[in-house]
């Protein structure tokens, strides 16, 4: 990853760029890259190889050579803290989100979103910082 230390936090700017409302970036679509491979049902395959807890490695090979340019890390206003996230279905489609597999551990790439005003969690969300509501409070990042 060259701009994101955490892998994680990338995936849920990802989520917001490419799976929201208005999509900046092109989809990545694991179930259509699988279908190409005779694979039709993405869980089971996962499930099968032992893969029910991990990033699929093309995923995380395709997500993490993605290159987001600054013009479009400027447009992310809102980051949701979501264990349902799309972007988690097309790295580990067998994911139970019943593990940290894709907890956020570091709020350092925040300085890469420089239009970032609102963060939201759900009961089942991925922040695993500590001390995340004094560095949210500290960038101006309003978190009700």
């Amino acid at each position: 990853m060259r701009q994101f230390r955490d892998f994680n936090l990338k995936l849920l700017v990802i989520e917001q760029l490419m799976y929201g409302p208005k999509p900046l970036l092109p989809v990545y679509d694991l179930p259509a890259r699988l279908a190409e491979r005779g694979i039709a049902d993405p869980a089971s395959y996962a499930l099968k190889n032992g893969l029910h807890a991990k990033v699929l490695p093309q995923s995380r090979a395709h997500f993490e050579a993605l290159d987001i340019p600054a013009e479009l890390l400027a447009r992310v206003e809102e980051l949701c803290f979501d264990a349902g996230a799309d972007v988690f279905r097309h790295c580990a489609p067998a994911w139970d989100g019943e593990d940290d597999l894709f907890d956020v551990r570091s709020l350092d790439d925040l300085a890469l979103l420089p239009n970032l005003r609102e963060v939201t969690f759900v009961e089942d969300g991925v922040l695993a910082v500590p001390d995340a509501a004094e560095v949210f409070a500290a960038r101006g990042i309003d978190t009700d």
